[in-house]
């Protein structure tokens, strides 16, 4: 099975000027853990995801006046979607992250997670 079949098309995109409760609140209405962020400054696209949320406010920081760039991950790893979901699983394990960007043709086209690889390689229970 390829990353293509098992990823979220449906990307929230958010900017480097939201702060963490507005990111918070957008993802969670999606019921996403993951957005891209989109900045042009920090060298294109970056990825925010709960995590990066949750770390802040254990910090301290406060969700209403930190800002996205802040806390966005820019070095990202890329999957394409042509991948195995055994590529993909490699890649998260490997670096340590629940997400990837999914690539094509250089633009974002969705988000694997590892959840989305675990409903693929377990098949629902039928009751």
């Amino acid at each position: 099975m390829l990353v293509r079949d098992a990823m979220s098309t449906v990307v929230l995109t958010i900017g480097p000027a939201h702060t963490l409760r507005q990111a918070a609140a957008l993802m969670s209405a999606r019921r996403v853990g993951a957005a891209v962020v989109h900045d042009p400054d920090a060298g294109g696209v970056g990825i925010l995801t709960e995590r990066d949320i949750l770390n802040s406010v254990g910090l301290g920081q406060d969700p209403d006046t930190e800002r996205t760039h802040a806390h966005t991950t820019n070095n990202v790893v890329f999957a394409a979607p042509t991948w195995t979901l055994e590529e993909a699983a490699r890649a998260m394990a490997h670096g340590g992250f629940r997400h990837l960007i999914v690539l094509d043709h250089g633009e974002p086209a969705g988000i694997v997670s590892v959840r989305d690889i675990i409903r693929c390689w377990v098949p629902a229970l039928v009751s």
